[in-house]
């Protein structure tokens, strides 16, 4: 049986199943305690959990995320909520340094069990602080996983996951889409990190993306159906991770790729998938991999810039109807 539930309401359910399996797992973050979370994921944890596992923080990120490194190297698995990846910068000495290299720099003594979640991307006219995408970021850095999703049912499968592994684990979701809904099954359920999912089959071109661009993926796959187009659709889910055999069998099949990923384009993800298809499935290919990314500059505030900056349906039809020599 599956219920309808708002990304919001999975990745609550996530986190108050894992708290009641298991006693070591409690989040810390700013606002999730008595104001039930800046976006309500954390909505009721505090009556459930009480104080001592539902922490309400300064606003010191770095602060609160080195107290989550030092509780998972001791025994616990902290959830860090950061209102945003934004402000995680000030945390990247904790997050990069510590407890991405726990492992390594311990000789295998020390785990660093840790989740660090919180939206990422652009989230309408929140300026130029507030509106960067970090998957890339963070997955650039050996030690951690990076796990980015908007989809209901696959977003609490992860976090769950994620709040068990070993490793450190940032999860990154998206403001605009905590009210977005989907079934969700009940009962339990894991998504395994590090393995993509076709939401769509298709035979002529691939396109793959993550997090709320994924939106932008499915709607023009439905455009491009209207126009006799099929269009195979990846959610990768898990950015490192990343689940590159997925996309070279589907490339295999439909010989042309374009990824649509809001982040910068220089050094960005899209980069990433570009390479590794270029290696492993040169072959195959029929055209050159195309590549949708957000403008490479900072978000101004204009709600026209906004529109112009950030990757959309029609975009993404362009590039498709090129990358088949059909015209734009």
């Amino acid at each position: 049986m599956a219920r309808v539930l708002q990304l919001r309401e999975s990745l609550r359910e996530a986190i108050a199943e894992e708290m009641r399996r298991d006693e070591s797992v409690f989040i810390m973050g700013e606002e999730v305690a008595e104001y039930n979370g800046a976006y309500k994921v954390t909505k009721g944890l505090l009556d459930e959990f009480g104080a001592r596992r539902v922490i309400d923080t300064p606003i010191a990120e770095l602060g609160f995320a080195g107290i989550g490194v030092g509780a998972a190297m001791n025994g616990l698995r902290p959830i860090v909520e950061f209102m945003t990846w934004n402000f995680a910068v000030l945390a990247f000495d904790q997050i990069v340094n510590n407890a991405a290299k726990t492992l390594s720099q311990s000789a295998g003594q020390f785990n660093c069990p840790i989740v660090f979640r919180g939206p990422s991307g652009s989230a309408g006219q929140l300026a130029q602080q507030h509106s960067q995408m970090f998957e890339s970021w963070m997955a650039n850095c050996p030690g951690l996983k990076v796990v980015s999703c908007i989809d209901p049912a696959d977003a609490k499968g992860l976090l769950k996951s994620a709040i068990r592994d070993n490793d450190p684990v940032c999860v990154m979701e998206s403001e605009v889409f905590y009210a977005h809904k989907g079934e969700v099954p009940e009962g339990e359920y894991l998504v395994p990190i590090g393995v993509a999912r076709v939401w769509k089959e298709g035979t002529d071109v691939t396109i793959v993306s993550f997090n709320k661009m994924m939106q932008v993926a499915l709607d023009a796959a439905t455009e491009l159906e209207k126009m006799g187009i099929s269009a195979e659709v990846i959610d990768l889910r898990s950015i490192r991770p990343l689940d590159h055999h997925t996309i070279v069998e589907s490339v295999k099949k439909t010989n042309r790729l374009v990824v649509v990923d809001e982040s910068w384009p220089f050094c960005g993800v899209s980069s990433e998938i570009a390479y590794e298809i270029q290696k492993y499935a040169f072959d195959y290919l029929d055209a050159p991999v195309t590549r949708i990314n957000s403008a490479d500059t900072s978000l101004s505030y204009a709600p026209t810039y906004v529109e112009e900056y950030l990757p959309n349906t029609a975009k993404v039809i362009k590039a498709v109807k090129e990358v088949l020599y059909v015209g734009a």
